[in-house]
Parts: structure tokens; C-alpha cells; sequence
């Protein structure tokens, strides 16, 4: 039987320089859709689907996920100091020391439908991460998997990859067993001064030998805000449709 999940690592160290104005002064994570900023949403998506010890890794403006801690009982966070030369597995190796079990793995400037944390915790497997069918973003990190729907690589460049069978959504399971070699991974990289890698990355690097099966929801609201286009899309096409969907799930 599968463990029952209770903690969510976000990562949210990045500096969001592609949004502009919108980042000057906050995180993009505290990007406001409908009155909510997309961190708060996301938070209480966690609660709402039993997740109590949501841990945060900080570094641009780590002040405003701090004021979290206060707000929500279960949020903790961690700094990565080197936020600005260092990608997201980095960050996700500065809380590794805080995991002690199965958890939730989610980016922090994600907008998407609260049952996208179901389709994870209401199956079995230890290791999955999410994906969607064609977004056509411009921004898109593209998915391979094998005939058993296991991770065989993935990247934004769709030349290094034979088919593709989903995009990364940025929302992922995972056993502690699949962190620890994720970390082992990293540290190799992190040995020759590669600091800028990102943990989709170090997935890719042990799939030969931690399987991490890929779940595709086709259909799936979601999407990522990187910059202005995104917010765009954000606003006019995707929170519409998860706003449609919540009230008919009422």
C-alpha cells in the first residue's frame, strides 16, 4: 500500500526575470489571479487535499514567503542563498534535509485546478509526475516516456526527443528513495561548479534506475506564468476554465 502523502516541497527561489515590472519588487509566486495570489492558491489546494506540512524553498524576496509561516500552520521555508547562480534543483537540494517521506513536488508559479492534486495522491504509484497534452505555450517542457508510460527523457528542445507524449505540468510524486538519488545525482553536477541545473534534470539523470511513471491528463487547466504572454493566458483562458469547472463540481 502506498503511504499516505502529508508534506509538499514547492520551489520558489527563482527571480521571475522575464515578467518585468511584475517581479521588481515581489516574487512571481505572489502574482494575484482573482483577487489570490498563485502561492495562496496553491497552498490551500494542499490543505484542502490533506497536506499539513507544506515546505517552501525561498531565495528572491524570501521575506514574502516568510510572512507564509504566519498566515498558514503546517508552512515552513528554506533558503536557498545562492538563488541568483542556481537552478531549481539547487533549491530542491537546500530542503532535501527537511524530507523524511513521500511528498508533493510543485513549481511555485503554477496556476491549476485543484484536482490536479488528486490525480496524484488517489494513485498508487510511488514516483509520477504530471502531465498535459499540448499546450502550445511557447514555454513548453516536452515529455517522453516508454510503451509503460516510464520516464525516458524530457526537455524544451523537441529535437532531442524520439516522440513526446505529454508536457511537464510541474506538479510530481515522489518516494524519498527518488529524492535521495535525485540529490546523489546533483551533487556530481553540483562537485564541478554546475549549480544552474534544474531538478527535471536530475529526474531524467536517474530513470534508468528509479522508474518515475508519467500521468497524462490530456485535458488538464493548468499552466506556468514566465512571463507577460503567460499572465495573458493566465487571465483570459485557463483561470476561466478552472473557475467553470469548480462551479460545476458544486
Amino acid at each position: 500500500m502506498t503511504p499516505s502523502i502529508r508534506t509538499a516541497v514547492i520551489l520558489a527561489a527563482g527571480m521571475g526575470t522575464r515578467l518585468g515590472g511584475f517581479t521588481k519588487e515581489q516574487p512571481k509566486g505572489f502574482l494575484e489571479i482573482d483577487g489570490q495570489s498563485l502561492i495562496e492558491r496553491s497552498i490551500r489546494n494542499l490543505l484542502d487535499h490533506g497536506i499539513s506540512n507544506i515546505i517552501i524553498g525561498t531565495g528572491y524576496f524570501h521575506e514574502h514567503f516568510d510572512l507564509l509561516r504566519h498566515k498558514f500552520p503546517g508552512v515552513s521555508t528554506c533558503r536557498n542563498e545562492e538563488f541568483a547562480v542556481t537552478g531549481s534543483m539547487y533549491t530542491l537540494y537546500v530542503v532535501s534535509k527537511l524530507v523524511d517521506g513521500p511528498f508533493l513536488l510543485l513549481e511555485s508559479d503554477l496556476l491549476y485546478e485543484p484536482a490536479s492534486i488528486n490525480y496524484l495522491l488517489s494513485d498508487p504509484g510511488e514516483n509520477i509526475i504530471l502531465a498535459s497534452g499540448p499546450t502550445r505555450s511557447g514555454d513548453e517542457v516536452f515529455i517522453q516516456h516508454s510503451p509503460e508510460r516510464l520516464l525516458q527523457n524530457m526537455s524544451k528542445d523537441k529535437s532531442i526527443l524520439s516522440h513526446i507524449n505529454g508536457e511537464l505540468v510541474g506538479i510530481s510524486k515522489l518516494s524519498l528513495t527518488a529524492l535521495e538519488k535525485m540529490v546523489a545525482f546533483s551533487e556530481k553536477h553540483f562537485g564541478e561548479g554546475k549549480k544552474t541545473m534544474h531538478y527535471e534534470d536530475a529526474m531524467v539523470g536517474v530513470c534508468s534506475e528509479q522508474k518515475i511513471a508519467i500521468k497524462v491528463i490530456d485535458d488538464l487547466a493548468w499552466c506556468e506564468i514566465d512571463d507577460e504572454n503567460h499572465l495573458e493566458r493566465a487571465l483570459s483562458i485557463v483561470y476561466p476554465k478552472i473557475a467553470a469547472r469548480s462551479i460545476n463540481r458544486t
